[in-house]
């Protein structure tokens, strides 16, 4: 608000007009921009707007890589069940396999990294048609995967591989045009100021100010993050946190302030409420549309987020369960990440490296039908196992069943003089009649399934339907 003297002053006598106009348009955009600004707390910071590139890219690819891919057994919660719980299971394993006295941080020089190769993983993750990356900065144990300046000597520039893992790979996927996320825990196992703090009955943020906000202001700084997958939010508030007011500067200050996407992990109390888009819960799956962006974080390891060396066949994903996943994520609006968890060497074992050439080989045929799609405004029809998704006048019908009689009955399009209909990966029209209780019977083409362009989950499009 201007004061009457500013007023006066700008529209005084003998002021040249063009001088005027620019100083009440400079107050114009600077009003704008004071708008723009949000203040630390929900109501605010949950009225930004999403950034565009979040939904269009619909899927990513989630790294798990730690110190907890050394003993590569049980899960990435390794030191918590063997030292937090006392498991018997663990402790046998410990004993039977590391001399007396073993300790979590014995583990810290034997993730050597040695064979990460960044530019291999980035063409992986582009070859699979992930269009971001998420990479675990820090887990639970609290090693980070950068020089932090907060973790003197348990970090990979001190101990381990000696280099900057989350700085090498963001290197290599922006590159290609992948977007880089980085996933962050806020809170760790063992340490002694967030034990103390937990002890204060969180009344106390010496943990918060001493490593958590330190960590979370470096990463955005040094490796300006398109994405922070923000977790470890379970036993304390957002208050406690100091969530809010860090929210506020990445989105008014930092260098990511306009591009930046955050999830809803920031306190016990944000998880489906606040934040960007939300994760709800691991593996989360809702079985209609939500009204909020959302994201279905899954693992091709049934069992696990980091590499485990006992990991079987039967617990691994098949390409067919992980489209499906996808394909119904992204009719209810998601987006789709999916975890792989590297070797303590830095290798992407072969059978994840299939799994996630598959999705590529899969969306290379039927992307239009996945990237920068809308919900359509039904997402599924039950019986015939069919997903929909839309893209300006097209909707696309993706169907997990081959019907056994060749015809694929579509019960929801209504048709027009104007419809035409075709298969993603086939040149030809399909022919098409119209059903008799509603919608459209689709005569699929009769080839052998070698001919077909991919061999599940097949896509018809449908242009001129209501």
């Amino acid at each position: 608000v201007w004061s009457p003297e500013m007023k006066s002053w700008a529209m005084g006598a003998g002021l040249p007009l063009l001088p005027r106009l620019l100083l009440v348009l400079g107050a114009a955009e600077w009003a704008l921009g004071a708008q723009r600004r949000y203040t630390p707390d929900w109501p605010s910071l949950d009225s930004r707007p999403l950034p565009d590139w979040f939904d269009q890219a619909k899927f990513g690819v989630f790294v798990h890589w730690g110190v907890f891919s050394v003993p590569a057994w049980g899960s990435e919660w390794f030191w918590w069940h063997w030292k937090g719980e006392g498991s018997p299971q663990y402790q046998r394993f410990m004993s039977d396999n590391y001399p007396p006295g073993f300790s979590y941080a014995d583990f810290g020089p034997l993730f050597t990294a040695r064979f990460f190769d960044p530019e291999g993983w980035a063409d992986l993750f582009q070859a699979a048609g992930a269009k971001y990356v998420v990479l675990t900065t820090k887990h639970h144990e609290g090693f980070t995967n950068w020089p932090s300046s907060v973790s003197w000597n348990w970090n990979a520039k001190d101990v381990g591989p000696h280099r900057d893992l989350v700085g090498e790979l963001g290197t290599a996927v922006r590159k290609r045009n992948i977007r880089y996320g980085l996933y962050h825990s806020l809170f760790e196992w063992f340490h002694p100021l967030y034990l103390l703090d937990k002890k204060n009955g969180f009344k106390t943020q010496y943990f918060v100010f001493g490593k958590t906000m330190p960590e979370l202001y470096e990463l955005v700084n040094r490796y300006k993050p398109d994405l922070i997958w923000s977790d470890g939010d379970w036993e304390s508030p957002d208050s406690y946190w100091n969530s809010t007011d860090f929210l506020s500067w990445l989105y008014n200050d930092s260098p990511v302030k306009d591009e930046v996407v955050v999830n809803d992990r920031w306190g016990f109390n944000c998880s489906c409420h606040h934040g960007g888009y939300y994760n709800c819960a691991d593996k989360f799956q809702p079985s209609s549309l939500p009204n909020h962006k959302w994201e279905m974080c899954t693992s091709i390891d049934k069992r696990s987020w980091g590499y485990r060396r006992t990991m079987s066949i039967s617990e691994v994903a098949s390409e067919s369960e992980i489209i499906s996943e996808l394909v119904q994520t992204v009719s209810l609006g998601g987006n789709y990440l999916l975890n792989i968890g590297p070797t303590k060497d830095g290798l992407i074992v072969p059978i994840f490296q299939e799994r996630l050439l598959a999705v590529g080989k899969w969306l290379s045929i039927n992307g239009e039908a996945i990237y920068a799609s809308k919900p359509w405004r039904v997402q599924l029809e039950k019986n015939e196992s069919v997903w929909y998704t839309s893209k300006e006048s097209a909707v696309y019908a993706i169907f997990l069943n081959w019907p056994e009689n060749g015809v694929l009955s579509l019960k929801s399009p209504k048709t027009t003089s104007a419809t035409q209909v075709t298969m993603l990966g086939i040149q030809k029209d399909l022919k098409w009649s119209t059903n008799p209780p509603g919608g459209l019977l689709v005569y699929l083409p009769q080839l052998p399934p070698s001919a077909l362009p991919v061999e599940f989950a097949w896509t018809i499009k449908m242009m001129g339907v209501e």
